[in-house]
């Protein structure tokens, strides 16, 4: 799978992790916890400076009525390069500012900067940290559980603060579904953007509460049985189809059913928590995450990232699964 971390000349990439190398082994991996300064700095996420500027036409440099393009410093060269091109209303968030929006959490919960890096060029970057402490649910299955900030730069993404169960090394992450609580916050690139980053930074400081009652939840779950039939009528709920439905969606339907159903019965990542609500919960997610149909691997796992229809689907999933 590509994983679009911005990789330099030199051999160098815009990509830092904590203790631990990832997958792709681009980066700088560090044996301390750093500040957000050295986040920014080991990342080479620092001192980008972007900007919002009118575009000019060449040779005339007449300007270019109603289109804006956002800049950046490149990080190695020192040169000013264009990463996209915006709207009038588009707003520009620093680096710096969602590396900061993350840092005051430290002294909150104890958590730590984990990852941090460059996609697609600069055109998106990513800031996560470990919260301090593992979710065990129902002393069974345990969660490491990670805080991420992503956001774009050419206009293409919302900023996005989610809590996921799995720590981002690339384009690759899911988000984890917070029944009745804000398991996510994505905000647009326009109007008063650092009010709305203290908004997220206040929402942020209930993490701790979120997190506790979706264990709490969770915990039913996993105390429930849950027949196979059970879950398929859930799937049913979640990608409900029609009588005029082209036969494309049935065929769709029947390898859903069985990927899900393989998930559910078969595959080990349930070996401890098989039969129960719980797992077929996590089938689903496991589905939307690795299974779901796509062009690429990197497709389906850029979906997870950035499309709020997958995060919604696994909420309004949670939700059936606990009612089941």
């Amino acid at each position: 799978m590509a994983h679009e971390i911005e990789t330099f000349a030199d051999g160098t990439a815009a990509f830092f992790t904590a203790r631990k190398d990832a997958w792709h082994r681009l980066g700088t991996t560090t044996t301390d916890c750093l500040t957000a300064a050295q986040v920014m700095d080991v990342a080479f996420l620092g001192g980008w400076d972007v900007r919002k500027e009118t575009v000019q036409a060449v040779p005339s440099g007449a300007a270019v009525p109603n289109r804006w393009a956002t800049t950046r410093i490149h990080p190695k060269t020192g040169k000013r390069e264009v990463l996209g091109m915006v709207g009038k209303s588009y707003q520009v968030v620093q680096n710096e500012q969602a590396c900061d929006l993350l840092n005051f959490i430290v002294d909150e919960t104890g958590a730590h900067f984990e990852t941090a890096g460059s996609l697609r060029g600069g055109r998106e970057v990513f800031v996560t940290m470990k919260l301090p402490d593992s979710m065990m649910v129902a002393g069974i299955d345990a969660m490491d559980l990670y805080l991420a900030m992503c956001t774009s730069h050419d206009g293409s993404r919302l900023a996005r603060v989610l809590v996921t169960p799995v720590r981002i090394v690339c384009a690759n992450t899911q988000a984890a579904a917070f029944a009745n609580n804000v398991g996510e916050y994505a905000l647009r690139h326009s109007g008063d953007i650092e009010g709305k980053l203290t908004e997220v930074r206040d929402a942020l400081k209930l993490v701790p509460v979120y997190l506790d009652q979706f264990q709490a939840e969770a915990e039913k779950m996993i105390e429930k049985q849950l027949e196979w039939d059970q879950l398929q009528r859930i799937a049913d709920e979640l990608w409900p189809l029609d009588q005029d439905d082209k036969e494309t969606a049935f065929l769709r339907k029947m390898a859903r059913d069985r990927d899900l159903k393989h998930l559910f019965e078969d595959a080990p990542t349930q070996e401890n928590i098989r039969g129960t609500a719980w797992a077929g919960y996590q089938a689903i997610t496991e589905w939307l995450d690795h299974r779901q149909p796509a062009k690429s691997d990197h497709h389906r796992a850029n979906k997870v990232l950035t499309d709020g229809t997958v995060t919604a689907t696994k909420k309004r999933a949670f939700d059936l699964v606990l009612a089941a």
